[in-house]
Parts: structure tokens; sequence; C-alpha cells
């Protein structure tokens, strides 16, 4: 009889609005509940709807209760009629409410997680957890390590959730036997093709690279990376080399040294007084970093450093100097050889722009290095000699409001009230006479 019911319904396309509004209402309360509303009906709806109601609508927007309309149905050549199968056979699909739709997806998320953890419970031969087990436990447990990442994928495609997890899953496994075994980094680029095909799987920014990100803070107890470089510092902790080539650090008069005595590719440019490119795959095998005297020079401009090697090489001065340009916001390699120098016991003497950016760049690398970093011509009174006409965006003003370095704050307030920004190569005479006078010490 219910099909009967649904069919002849189905066969007038008058009542077609009205059973959607009557599906909602259903899902929403679960029995014949609620206020159905019809905007701009047409006149064959108002006849049909009319003649189950008992009523007669003139006019184009009608209202009636899910209640009315099921009491109607009652006295219909189909009664008795269950709303929920006439529903049912409207639709052609088995019905459940909104709650419990949501308590399904929540068990099979559940479930999900749960299965996925037991892909990965096996012990290692120490007895301890794997990283991967771990990873997925604390998912489960506190909901983190990417747990809502993976959740929303989950919801999106539960297969390429899978897919998703499990590679992760492998990666994980694919780094600690790397690790145990004494194997050395591995390219971001071949480690993402071993596992999942795609040399781009990993990449950050796509779906799979910020799983892996989570998962890794996760096992190894660490934040999530603020940026670009911090990401690539845990990569190479966890034994994955995002990039060698294109990160890259300008020196001249820096010495280099392996295990076996200092690099000898370097060394020419050194003993020529000639700048050159260090990429973080020259670093690799680096293992201490020196200079003449006790200081070690950094600009973050490429044409200041390149007016000032120039310089001191026409001065002669170019024996007893060193420095290096990190290029703006500095690269892992950069970093790599500030800490090398500091960690030698070196002072670095940084200079950069003075312009929002500038000082969030110095005021990070001083927080890093701490006193073995010295901020260089960035005083309120360089700032008065390097201010230029450049009128600052306030977009650009809130990455001062983290500032610690007392000498900074200064500096950055004097921007705050004059909005513009002072550059480098305004300045280029005190820069050039402070090395020089340090040459002469």
């Amino acid at each position: 009889m219910h099909l009967d019911c649904a069919e002849y319904f189905r066969s007038q396309a008058g009542y077609r609005r009205c059973f959607c509004e009557l599906l909602k209402k259903w899902k929403s309360y679960g029995r014949p509940a609620g206020r159905i509303v019809l905007e701009h009906t047409s006149e064959e709806e108002r006849r049909l709807l009319g003649g189950i109601l008992g009523k007669k609508f003139s006019e184009e927007t009608i209202r009636f209760s899910f209640a009315e309309f099921e009491r109607g149905l009652q006295k219909t050549r189909f009664a008795p009629v269950d709303m929920k199968a006439l529903l049912e056979g409207y639709f052609r699909t088995e019905l459940s409410t909104n709650q419990e739709q949501k308590r399904k997806k929540q068990q099979d998320r559940e479930e999900f997680f749960r299965k996925f953890y037991e892909r990965f419970a096996e012990k290692k031969k120490d007895g301890a957890e794997s990283a991967a087990a771990l990873w997925s436990r604390q998912m489960a447990g506190t909901k983190s390590g990417g747990y809502y990442l993976l959740s929303r994928e989950f919801s999106r495609d539960p297969e390429a959730a899978k897919t998703l997890a499990e590679n992760v899953g492998k990666a994980l496994t694919a780094l600690s036997s790397a690790r145990e075994g004494g194997r050395g980094n591995t390219a971001l680029a071949v480690f993402a093709a071993e596992i999942s095909g795609n040399p781009h799987y990993f990449d950050r920014g796509s779906t799979a690279g910020q799983l892996l990100t989570d998962a890794l803070c996760c096992v190894m107890g660490r934040r999530q990376p603020e940026n670009t470089h911090q990401w690539k510092e845990l990569l190479l902790e966890a034994g994955i080399a995002p990039d060698y080539v294109s990160s890259f650090v300008h020196i001249c008069g820096i010495c280099l040294e392996t295990e076996e005595g200092e690099h000898p590719a370097f060394r020419a440019f050194r003993e020529l007084g000639e700048p050159c490119a260090v990429t973080l795959e020259n670093l690799k095998k680096v293992v201490r970093a020196r200079v003449p005297g006790k200081r070690v020079f950094a600009v973050e401009n490429e044409m200041v450093f390149s007016f000032l090697t120039e310089q001191l090489r026409q001065e002669d001065r170019w024996r007893s100097t060193a420095i290096l340009c990190t290029s703006g916001q500095p690269r892992t390699a950069a970093v790599r050889l500030l800490e090398l120098l500091a960690a030698d016991g070196f002072q670095i003497c940084y200079s950069g722009d003075m312009d929002p950016e500038g000082i969030d760049i110095a005021d990070r690398l001083w927080k890093r290095l701490g006193d073995r970093l010295e901020i260089w011509r960035m005083s309120p009174e360089d700032y008065g000699k390097g201010i230029s006409n450049e009128v600052l965006k306030d977009t650009r003003m809130s990455r001062m409001d983290r500032v610690a370095h007392p000498l900074l704050k200064m500096t950055a307030r004097c921007i705050l009230r004059e909005r513009r920004a002072a550059y480098q190569e305004n300045i280029l005479g005190d820069l050039l006479n402070d090395i020089s006078n340090s040459s002469a010490d």
C-alpha cells in the first residue's frame, strides 16, 4: 500500500516541493512535526495540497503543519499511512534523522581511527611503541597530531583519507628505520615518491605535507613550524632534506671546515678574497666555521654585501674581514652558518633594513642566537639617517608587535611614528667605516 501511495505522489509534480520540505522536517525531528511554508505556489500545488488538507488556498504563500498533512493522509484511500515508509518510498532511500546520521558518522570516524591504530600497533624489536602507532594513538586519544585535518578528509572521502593516513604512517616508519640504520637524510621529493609515487606528495601546503608535519610534531614533541625555515628544520631533524640547492647564503672571508680540514673549494674563494654562494648542500659536511678576529658582519641586502666586499678589496682589508649576506629572510643555509659561527664563539654583527620586515627578521635572529648576535646600525639614530620617502601601509605594521630586543623596540616606535622605511643603502658609509675600523683593530 505504501508503495502505491508513494508512486501516486511521485506521479503528481505538484507535490514535489511539499515532499522535499516534509523530508527536511522528518530529518530534523524524526516524526511529523514542524511547519511547512511554500512561497510562490502554482495553482496546481494549491489545488493538490488543499485536497489533502481539506482547505482552499487562494494566496500564493501557503502554510500548514506536518501534523495536519499527516492527518489529511489518514483520510485518503491509502490509509493507514506511515509517514516514514511513505517518505522512504517517495525518495527511494532509507531515512535517518540528522542526529542519527551524526552518530553514524562519529561511529564510522572512531572505527576509522581504531583500525588505523591497529594497522601500526605492532611493537618494535625493543618493545617500544612505533612512531606511527604513537601518532595514531595520540590522534585518537587527544585529538592532536592532525586529527581534525584527517577527520575532515574522512568526511569528504573515507577511502582517500585511509590512503592519506596509511602513507603518513608508512613515512614515519621509514624515517624511524632510516634513523636506526644510520642512513643520512633523504631528499623530500625522492622520499615522497618512494612512499606515494608522487614526488610532490609531501610538499609544503599540500594536505599530505601538512599531515606529515602534524605527525612529526606529534612524535618529536615539537611545536608547529611558524614559517618555511622552521618547517625545513623540522624535516631535517626527522631525516628529510627539503631542498639542499635553493637554500643558500653568500659569504666572503669565512673559513668553512669539515672533519678533514678546511673545505678546499671555499678555501680558494677565501684566499682570493672573492665572495661566493654556499648552499645547504655545501654545508652538509661542514662542522665548524671561523673568521679573522672575533667578529663577522652579516647584512640583509645583496647590493649592500656587494658594495662592502668590493670596497674592502680595494682598501686591501679583505684578509682581516668576514661578511655574509642572508638575502632577506634567512634561509636554512644562512641560519645553519650563523649557528656554527655562534657555537665557535664569534660575535655576529647583524644589520638589516629598518622597515617592519627587517625589524622582525633581526629580532627573530636575536631570539635564536642570543647574545652572540649584536644588532648593528639599526638604532633610532641610524633610522633617522637612512629614512626614505616610502610610506608604509598599515597592514605591514603588525609585524613589529612582538619585537623583544630593547634597541629594536625603540626603532620600531620610530617607524610607527614616521610610517616610513629606512634602508641599508642610505647608510653605506657608516657600515663600511664600522667594518674598516674593526678590521684595523
